[in-house]
Parts: C-alpha cells; structure tokens; sequence
C-alpha cells in the first residue's frame, strides 16, 4: 500500500514508529543499546497510580526525635526547595523526623499536584513524647495540618520490627484504610527495619507500598545477604506493591566512597524490582552528584 508522506508520518507517530521515537527520547541507538537510567523519569508505585519521580528526597537522614542532617544543620527549607528546583518531585518525610512543617515551608507556592507527599506515623514506644501519638486519623490530620495541604500521598507505619506487626497494629492499618477509601490519603504502607517484618510486609494485602533498605554491602539491612532481601523485593513487586529503595549507600556508611556509591546504584537499578530510591542529600552539591551517577548507570 501506498502512503502519502502525511500519512506515513501520522502512522509512524501513532503506531510502532511511537516505540522507535520513545525509545530515541530515552537515549537508546538502538534496540539492543544498553538503557541509561534518568533520575526524573516518571514512575508508578505500584498500583497506587500515584505517579513521581524516580529519585525521592529523603529528609530524614540521621533522623530521630523529631531532628535530622538538614534540620540539625539549619539548611532544610533550602535543600527540600532546591532538591525540588533540580527536579526531584517526591519528598519522604516523617513524624519522627520533625520535617512536615519543612517541607511545607519550602514547597510554598507550588502548585500540590506537582510534587508527592510521603510521611509516617511512629507507633512504637519512644521516637516521639507518647502524649502526642494517638490514632490514625488525629495523626494524619496533624499531618495534613504540618504539610498544609487537604491530602497526603502516602502514609505509612514507621520502622516496623515485629514479625507479627500486621495483627498487633490492625487497628492503625484499618483507620489508615479508612482514610484512604475517603481520599485523605491516596495510599498506605509500611517501613520495615526487620527481615522477619519484611517477610509480613510480602504477604500482607494491605500494603499498598513499602520502604526497603537494600543495597550489596548487606550494610544497615535486613540481612547480611543482599539476595536474600532482593528475593522477599521481588515477591513484593510482583504482588504490585510499590517498592521505594533506601539505605543505598548503607545509611551514609559510603557516602565518600564514590566506587561503593557507583556500585549500590548500579545494583539497586539493575534489580528491576525496585520502583524509585529516596537519598538523604545533605547539601546541593550531592544532589547534581547524584543526579550524574545515576545517568551514568548503564542497564542492559
């Protein structure tokens, strides 16, 4: 069949030509070339269709007590509003961290619907005063009220241990579902500081996404064997959960080893399995050092 030139070029936009150039506008040469990861490619976690960016500002490194680096170092407001200014759309916060009202402050102005809010709630004993703790829903409306905004992304329960956390904390999960069936959450989950939690996180129908600390050192992990946490990752990502990959560089143990940091990004993005990471910049320049290794990370 003859095409005019119109016709051939409407036919090449809408149909296989659309892979060609798609693939032409991620950098491949070619179907075989190998695929260069691009930090702010658009992700879906899991089957929330909550939609962000690939790498994730983590706000909480070395957090606890409501403190963190950036907060500590009184730098916070600018690395949220700059992380956000290099293009980084997802901001991980938690109550623990003391970085809500931050992130608030630094995203004023900006439109809500372009960037992503993840926070969590601290359930356990310590971590925050236990007068201030209280239930799902008066927590999340603090939340909302410390990030000014009428909904939050993404709520999750804060470094779970216990093998059996998804009875002894139903009452958490079934207020948070609750909230999400009324659109004042978008989704739920859990981060997990145990492999034994972890394990339960995998067979758990309510975890809508789930942090996990994976990186090949087996350092600041859940096991000493990386595989064995990669296998359980595989298993959530195959039930459509939405896998957020932290302690990369095993919770800052690396950070001035750039061949360690160079080999925990290219493991973590050559598992497949995970859907985007979250780092604990703690100035701008490691955010454009970052943004570079990344796109330096081959995948074939």
């Amino acid at each position: 069949m003859r095409l005019s030139r119109r016709q051939f070029m409407t036919t090449l936009t809408a149909g296989a030509g659309g892979v060609l150039i798609g693939n032409f506008r991620q950098g491949l040469a070619s179907p075989a070339a190998p695929l260069i990861s691009d930090p702010f490619r658009q992700i879906v976690l899991g089957k929330t269709g909550i939609k962000t960016t690939f790498l994730g500002l983590g706000t909480g490194f070395n957090g606890y007590n409501r403190s963190s680096a950036i907060i500590r170092a009184g730098n916070a407001k600018q690395m949220i509003r700059q992380s956000y200014e290099k293009g980084i759309r997802f901001f991980d916060c938690a109550d623990s961290y003391g970085t809500n009202p931050y992130t608030a402050a630094a995203l004023k102005g900006i439109p809500r619907e372009n960037y992503t809010l993840g926070t969590k709630m601290w359930i356990l004993p310590g971590g925050v005063p236990d007068n201030e703790k209280g239930s799902a829903p008066v927590l999340v409306d603090r939340f909302r009220r410390e990030l000014e905004t009428d909904y939050i992304d993404l709520v999750q329960l804060h470094c779970l241990t216990s093998p059996g956390w998804t009875t002894e904390h139903r009452q958490f999960m079934d207020d948070l579902e609750n909230l999400k069936a009324k659109g004042i959450i978008r989704a739920h989950g859990v981060s997990v500081h145990s492999f034994e939690a972890l394990e339960a996180a995998a067979e758990s129908q309510w975890v809508d996404v789930i942090h996990v600390r994976i990186n090949p050192f087996g350092e600041a992990m859940d096991k000493k064997d990386p595989s064995l946490v990669a296998g359980v990752i595989e298993k959530l990502h195959r039930s459509g959960k939405g896998v957020i990959g932290m302690k990369l560089i095993g919770g800052g143990n690396y950070n001035k080893s750039t061949e360690k940091i160079d080999e925990a990004l290219k493991y973590v993005l050559s598992l497949g399995t995970v859907d985007m990471i979250i780092i604990g910049f703690e100035n701008t320049g490691q955010i454009d050092d970052y943004i570079a290794r990344i796109r330096k990370v081959q995948l074939t």
